[in-house]
């Protein structure tokens, strides 16, 4: 791994390209990418994304050189010298993708990487009529609770349902107006790459704050043993066992943050911190000290699974 120097406040897309270096289901979709007939646009986020991927691969001591890719993002309105939220560029770079690139089955097939569909049904209270609707996300948005918390239980909480009243009514066709309804979600696909955002920041009278809370995740995980009553009929795949293999960590309070990433090598199945230009060797045990809780130096904010498939009797591979 190259580390990548911190350039106007970049730690927050230097931590983001370490996760997506280490995702090389999307490298090597960037690489069948033939961009010769696209025009040399300082403005194309694939384009510049593509390029510094590729500088970022080996073992060169010195940082891999990414200010071109940073001015890129600045153009399209991802500024420079501004703190940002990791999640939010994350989106913004895979919407880029979706717009600015040139072979749309290609950035069909990035988008799916991520795309997690689900169907939400809203079940008026009063005359019992449903409506359902399909859509989609390329994060799963997590709220955590002030004491300490699970992956598996804050993954339960997103899918139960949840009733909608007062100045969250919903119009109901049938009665004609807004009316207290009942909300719940089924997954209809799980994707490739699940990424998981742990809400932490929370706006409290006006005042964005922090949480620290505990929030602890394992390193394999199965969705279809904890959420065996939030799949919807028509799910179909079969396999869904995952293997965390990044995690975005931010350090500091609200105002006032920095990002920092672990991410699990390809070859030799071992945890690696990268700090912007600084990398070392790290292992499971120093990841786990990111789960937050009281006097946390950094908590876990965004996590990267990568879904595959087992032979029958085949356990899920841990990191040494």
């Amino acid at each position: 791994m190259r580390g990548l120097s911190n350039y106007y406040l970049s730690c927050c897309v230097n931590t983001l390209l370490q996760t997506l270096s280490a995702t090389w289901e999307l490298t090597d979709l960037l690489e069948r990418w033939d961009a010769a007939g696209e025009r040399a646009d300082d403005c194309n986020v694939p384009l510049q994304l593509r390029r510094v991927l590729v500088t970022m691969r080996g073992d060169l001591p010195q940082p891999a050189p990414h200010r071109d890719f940073l001015h890129c993002l600045d153009r399209n309105r991802i500024r420079l010298n501004v703190q940002h939220d990791a999640d939010e560029v994350f989106l913004s770079i895979l919407n880029f993708v979706q717009q600015q690139m040139g072979n749309k089955n290609l950035a069909l097939e990035i988008h799916n990487l991520y795309k997690i569909s689900v169907e939400t049904h809203l079940r008026c209270l009063e005359c019992s009529s449903i409506q359902t609707r399909k859509s989609h996300m390329l994060s799963l948005p997590l709220h955590i609770r002030e004491d300490d918390n699970t992956l598996e239980d804050c993954v339960k909480s997103f899918f139960e349902d949840q009733d909608l009243r007062g100045i969250n009514n919903c119009f109901c066709k049938g009665c004609g107006k807004k009316m207290p309804s009942r909300q719940g979600i089924k997954l209809c696909a799980l994707p490739d790459i699940l990424c998981i955002h742990l809400k932490r920041f929370r706006n409290s009278r006006g005042f964005i704050r922090k949480l620290n809370s505990r929030v602890t995740f394992p390193e394999n995980f199965d969705p279809s043993e904890i959420l065996k009553e939030a799949f919807s009929t028509d799910f179909a795949q079969s396999g869904c066992t995952y293997t965390l293999y990044a995690v975005v960590v931010h350090c500091g309070s609200a105002e006032s943050g920095h990002y920092t990433a672990y991410v699990r090598d390809r070859a030799d199945k071992c945890w690696y911190y990268a700090d912007d230009s600084h990398v070392q060797k790290a292992s499971w045990g120093q990841v786990q000290t990111i789960f937050g809780g009281p006097n946390s130096r950094g908590t876990a904010y965004m996590l990267m699974y990568r879904r595959h498939l087992t032979q029958e009797g085949q356990q899920a591979e841990l990191s040494g």
